[in-house]
């Protein structure tokens, strides 16, 4: 595997890994309430902010996915959507690139 390669799949897991800390503390000290989450993302103009980035960013990885997995065939790319909207965009983004620079062959 190319150093290139552990980098994106390090990142991956970082991405995976970190965020999930954080939003396990959440739960544990809130429980699993879905709209209490994402009105706590929403909370400030800050925190808003940030949450309409990444959810735009987010929406461009996939439409780029589902493009580019149109055009290369490279069908296991697709697992990136559910990554990034299940677990986060510091994880999808760097698995796709994972997943898009494998070797072919």
């Amino acid at each position: 595997m190319s150093p290139l390669r552990i980098v994106y799949l390090a990142l991956a897991i970082w991405g995976a890994v970190h965020p999930t800390i954080f939003v396990g503390q959440w739960i544990m000290a809130n429980g699993v309430d879905i709209p209490a989450l994402i009105a706590a993302w929403l909370a400030t103009a800050a925190s808003s902010a940030l949450f309409w980035d990444l959810f735009i960013a987010s929406t461009a990885l996939t439409v780029f996915v589902l493009a580019e997995v149109a055009v290369r065939r490279n069908w296991i790319g697709l697992l990136a959507i559910p990554a990034t909207f299940l677990i986060g965009l510091s994880c999808g983004l760097p698995l796709y690139l994972f997943l898009r620079t494998r070797p072919v062959g």
